[in-house]
């Protein structure tokens, strides 16, 4: 077997889907306008062309890396040259470059590359308009665009590696979650059933040096040996039964964590205790306001947030508020609402969800904890 198999070729990485390919479209307008060139100046004018399509494929390929400043170097350079040289409508081809100088994370090389970009596209622009035609100065809106348009492509990047990074960050909890809860249970079970299981193990090493000996003693260690094993067991199924569901304390502690790493300001308004509720409705509870928190962060860019946990004559009531953009009623069937829905008609709960002032959205669960504790009693 080939220890070392050949790598496929790939025209642009996957990850970008169709979009690196639609862009190819707006081409067209310089193979056109190549057509009307003859001689040597058009086989440069074509060759150039290939190179700057070699060098949008190379800023797909080398993004995050030091010669992805080159390839965007030399694709402004040649917009530059067909623009002075052959015909000013090359000009639109700078929405290429445009592109890639918003992918920049960092300031300088963004501001770098944004003023050299500007330099290069004003210069054809105000040569053309003043030596040649003022009529070439209808450019500068389109050029304006192009200005501008770095910074929203840019902005876009920040929330997507923000989301990244969020998704992250929630992995990274559920992580150390796992890993407290490894340790709980190791400590629990040392606890709760190490004596125990000693205690046996003694007693029937008793029990048989005893059952030749003393028939009668041997058959009352036998008994205690049974009631032991009882106790042991019925403390295994308690921290069982304490495993399955996380509480809503602790699901508003992670949520507080998320949030802040979102630069997301939270207040949360939480009554002390939070008394007979089953952990069924706390496990429910925790996963709504998981995804409540989660449709924040990703969906509302809002600055601030406030949850809201309390009981009420009719049961648990429980809010999250926010200022972001408003409730989309497009995508109000999304983002996980439908999910937490299902999750609710268990515990007989209700979803509702509104634009509080006009601004920002208001997601609030109630359950009747009081009406399921009745039937319950009237069943005892």
């Amino acid at each position: 077997m080939n220890a070392n198999p050949r790598k496929t070729f790939q025209l642009f990485p996957k990850r970008y889907g169709f979009f690196p390919y639609l862009f190819l479209i707006y081409l067209v307008l310089p193979l056109l306008m190549l057509r009307n060139e003859t001689g040597w100046k058009q086989m440069i004018g074509y060759s150039l062309l290939v190179v700057f399509i070699v060098a949008y494929r190379q800023l797909y390929m080398t993004m995050g890396r030091r010669a992805f400043h080159y390839w965007l170097a030399l694709q402004m350079g040649i917009v530059f040259i067909l623009s002075i040289f052959y015909d000013p409508n090359f000009l639109y081809s700078g929405f290429f470059p445009a592109n890639f100088i918003g992918w920049y994370h960092e300031k300088k090389p963004f501001r770098i590359a944004l003023i050299a970009f500007a330099v290069l596209m004003l210069v054809p622009v105000f040569y053309y308009g003043i030596l040649v035609s003022p009529d070439t100065l209808f450019f500068l809106p389109f050029l304006l665009i192009m200005l501008l348009s770095p910074f929203g492509i840019r902005s876009m990047a920040k929330k997507s590696e923000l989301e990244m990074k969020l998704d992250q960050a929630n992995e990274k909890i559920k992580e150390l979650v796992k890993r407290e809860e490894r340790t709980r249970i190791a400590r629990d079970l040392h606890d709760t059933l190490g004596h125990t299981l000693s205690l046996i193990t003694l007693k029937s090493q008793l029990v048989n040096r005893l059952i030749a000996k003393d028939p009668e003693r041997a058959q009352q260690e036998a008994k205690e040996i049974e009631q032991t094993s009882r106790a042991a067991l019925k403390q295994v199924r308690e921290l069982v039964s304490n495993m399955r569901a996380s509480t809503i304390e602790e699901e508003l502690i992670a949520a507080e964590a998320i949030l802040k790493t979102a630069d997301v300001h939270v207040e949360i308004q939480q009554e002390p205790e939070l008394t007979n509720i089953p952990p069924l409705i706390h496990n429910i509870v925790s996963q709504c306001l998981r995804e409540a928190v989660t449709n924040v962060v990703k969906h509302s860019q809002a600055a601030n947030c406030w949850i809201t946990i309390a009981r009420t004559a009719a049961g648990l009531y429980c809010s999250v508020r926010d200022d972001g953009v408003g409730l989309n009623t497009s995508r109000a069937g999304g983002n996980g609402l439908k999910g937490i829905e299902e999750r609710l008609v268990l515990i007989d709960g209700t979803l509702t969800l509104s634009r509080e002032h006009g601004i920002g959205t208001l997601f609030i669960i109630e359950i009747p904890l009081i009406e399921k504790e009745e039937r319950e009693g009237a069943l005892l």
